[in-house]
């Protein structure tokens, strides 16, 4: 796909704290016949498959339920958290927590099973893990390993694949001023999501279907999870107000204000969308289909993974048509965009050395500084890399 379309949504006046901007984004209407709602989990790790054997483990403060068809028109809030009645944390303890964690205090964590990602609770509900869908397409990019058993790769690499791969990610409460923000930021009329700016770098877009279903989850971004760049421009950066004065020439009453007025809107939304927007959707990317929801689909995407700019994945809930009922992304830091470039370049040379090399311009000597800079030396056999140290031109 090329271009990530955010299909009914408008820009609104974006509000600025510190190194954090806000950028609102507004529906005419809310998408019909879908809705979405938190569900606390009620524990920081959770465990896919059996905790003695775990096939997968992760970071999850918070899950989603989506529902759709007539279940969604007659939605009511307050349904979907009785899990508070059940002795779960409120979000604000689960927050609380977070920050015991982040000043020293002993870490609060409780395993528990989940059987899987995402799981159709009833015929029209669906719980999911809002951005593991899109990490574990990260991860699992050619999981597998070399296809061909090159002497080059270590016996482990062959036999297991890239396993076990790991990435290291933030929590929205250890981004300086994002919980501030999110306490003081107004909600405005006709909100249905939010594009995310730390230093002005583009940190996430949340898209969701109902601006009530916005309100619901406006707190849970402190749960999020944020890249390294995002974490460092939080302490150092700081966001300046973005301001363009008003055509005052020619205005002589409030119809002519309310006109101007506009123009400065229409031109803030032309440079946010073309220009400050661009990195997510200008960018191409593979889409993979997870669940089929009645007249819509989730799904997570991948970028290019183009060294030369901001990557972003993500994923997202679609109609047929197009329009955009769900979106959340995750921009990657430099070097999970290199891991994810070499990865796809070594796959699709048939996990070869010397064309993998040829195809980035380079030869093995630099193929192989590039992997150990990216934390992908142990891949290969020790020998092979204990020429390389040796200084052998052909390792």
């Amino acid at each position: 796909m090329t271009g990530l379309a955010l299909k009914g949504l408008e820009t609104g006046r974006a509000q600025v704290r510190g190194g954090v901007r806000m950028v609102p984004l507004l529906r005419r209407r809310p998408v019909e016949g879908l809705r979405l709602h938190p569900r606390l989990t009620g524990g920081d790790i959770a465990v896919v498959g059996s905790q003695r054997r775990p096939r997968y483990v992760g970071y999850v403060p918070h899950a989603y339920v989506a529902t759709w068809g007539d279940e969604a028109a007659s939605a009511a809030y307050g349904t979907w958290l009785s899990e508070v009645e059940r002795g779960v944390p409120s979000g604000a303890e689960a927050a609380r927590a977070a920050e015991e964690e982040a000043a020293g205090g002993p870490p609060r964590i409780r395993l528990f099973g989940l059987r899987r990602q995402v799981q159709r609770t009833a015929r029209t509900r669906l719980r999911f893990l809002p951005l593991h869908l899109a990490m574990e397409g990260y991860l699992s990019l050619h999981f597998g390993g070399p296809d061909i058993a090159w002497k080059e790769w270590s016996r482990t690499t062959l036999r297991r694949g890239l396993s076990p791969r790991e990435e290291e990610s933030y929590l929205g409460l250890h981004v300086d001023g994002l919980a501030e923000a999110l306490r003081t930021f107004e909600i405005v009329h006709g909100q249905c999501g939010v594009a995310l700016y730390v230093g002005d770098e583009l940190a996430s877009v949340v898209v969701t279907p109902h601006p009530e279903d916005y309100r619901a989850l406006h707190p849970t971004l402190v749960l999020d999870m944020f890249g390294e760049a995002i974490y460092r421009n939080a302490m150092f950066a700081e966001s300046p107000h973005l301001h363009a004065p008003l055509r005052t020439r020619g205005v002589s009453d409030l119809a002519g204000l309310r006109a101007a007025l506009e123009e400065q809107r229409a031109s803030w939304r032309e440079f946010h969308d073309e220009t400050m927007l661009a990195p997510l959707t200008d960018a191409d990317y593979t889409l993979t289909p997870v669940h089929r929801m009645g007249d819509f689909t989730l799904e997570r995407f991948l970028p290019s993974f183009d060294p030369a700019r901001t990557n972003h994945i993500g994923e997202a809930i679609t109609r047929e048509d197009g329009e955009l009922g769900y979106l959340k992304t995750f921009v990657l830091s430099n070097a999970q965009t290199k891991r994810g470039h070499l990865l796809s370049r070594l796959a699709a040379a048939g996990w070869h050395l010397d064309a993998t090399a040829a195809s980035l311009g380079t030869d093995r000597r630099g193929l192989i500084t590039r992997m150990r800079s990216a934390g992908m030396e142990h891949l290969l056999r020790q020998d092979i890399l204990d020429r390389f140290w040796a200084g052998n031109p052909n390792p």
